[in-house]
């Protein structure tokens, strides 16, 4: 195995692909957070005028219906946020992990050296897997917004039709 003083890039190497993937998580956490943000907006605009419907208007069971949508794009979306906050700290710690290990790999023995690989590999797998869970909770609470949108539009088409 070369050491680190014959390639100075060793460590540089290692720790690229956990930086990359832990500013992609960081970003994806900024959007996610966005995105609450105006689910929350819209509840809120949604619940404001509800109060000012009559009980039996087409309106009302509209907004009730997105309301309920809202809800779980509110929650699809935490859970979400959860697995990017998992991800980026997962990548951080892999290349923590890795930099331990390229400085570590003269010194430690090949049974120390293979448990600081395991535990890089294992951080930044479960990193990727929260990436992967992540992003397929953002395609369905897409899917519900997108629904919100075709239904408030159908509504406009065809005030009289509440379904």
């Amino acid at each position: 195995m070369a050491s680190l003083a014959d390639n100075p890039f060793a460590a540089l190497t290692i720790v690229v692909a956990p930086a990359i993937l832990t500013n992609a998580s960081s970003v994806l956490c900024l959007g996610t957070g966005n995105r609450i943000a105006r689910v929350v907006d819209r509840t809120r605009l949604l619940t404001s005028e509800l109060t000012r419907l009559e009980p039996n208007s087409p309106r009302r069971e509209l907004h009730l219906r997105q309301l309920q949508r809202l809800k779980a794009r509110s929650q699809l979306l935490l859970r979400a946020l959860r697995l990017f906050y998992t991800s980026l700290g997962s990548f951080a710690a892999a290349a923590l992990i890795s930099i331990f290990g390229a400085v570590l790999a003269d010194f430690a023995g090949p049974v120390t050296f293979n448990v600081i690989a395991s535990l890089g590999l294992f951080s930044g797998t479960v990193g990727v897997a929260g990436i992967v869970g992540g992003c397929t909770l953002m395609v369905h609470e897409t899917r519900l917004a997108v629904r919100n949108l075709e239904e408030e539009m159908k509504f406009l088409e065809h005030p009289h039709d509440a379904r």
